[in-house]
């Protein structure tokens, strides 16, 4: 098998006020997820609250939880209702699953929804990856 793995990328739209203003919230959704799609928490997630900046209606909650297969994270904009989540893994998950879970934490159905396959020649399996290179590499002989 070659290739690292999959990258669910969130953006969510008219997100509960409640959820993406608090630290609390974004904490204990970063500490639950990962179990929540068979993935592994390799510390607690950190989490905290941005201020704004030149732009005060732009604050919200930054968080990001390091997990065996990878790692996954948020930006959250309360006054605007929006949030960003990736999700980034060696091994498959359930995306469908995951969407699910978002949309019932947020409180929102106004997703765009994208994925990707990351390191797509990476080889996970380093015996087959030498198969595979020197049956090339015969090829061009």
């Amino acid at each position: 098998m070659i290739g690292f793995g999959p990258h669910l990328m969130v953006d969510g739209y008219e997100g509960s006020f409640e959820a993406l203003a608090s630290i609390e919230a974004v904490t204990n959704f970063l500490d639950t997820l990962p179990s929540q799609i068979g993935m592994t928490k390799i510390m607690p997630p950190y989490v905290f609250k941005y201020d704004g900046g030149e732009k005060p209606e732009d604050w919200g909650i930054s968080g990001f939880v390091i997990i065996a297969e990878s790692h996954i994270s948020i930006h959250t904009f309360p006054e605007k209702g929006y949030f960003s989540i990736d999700i980034f893994s060696c091994k498959d998950f359930d995306i469908q699953a995951a969407i699910e879970i978002i949309k019932s934490f947020f409180g929102t159905e106004k997703l765009e929804i994208q994925t990707t396959s990351r390191g797509t020649e990476f080889p996970r399996d380093i015996g087959l990856a030498t198969t595979i290179t020197s049956s090339q590499r015969n090829r061009l002989i």
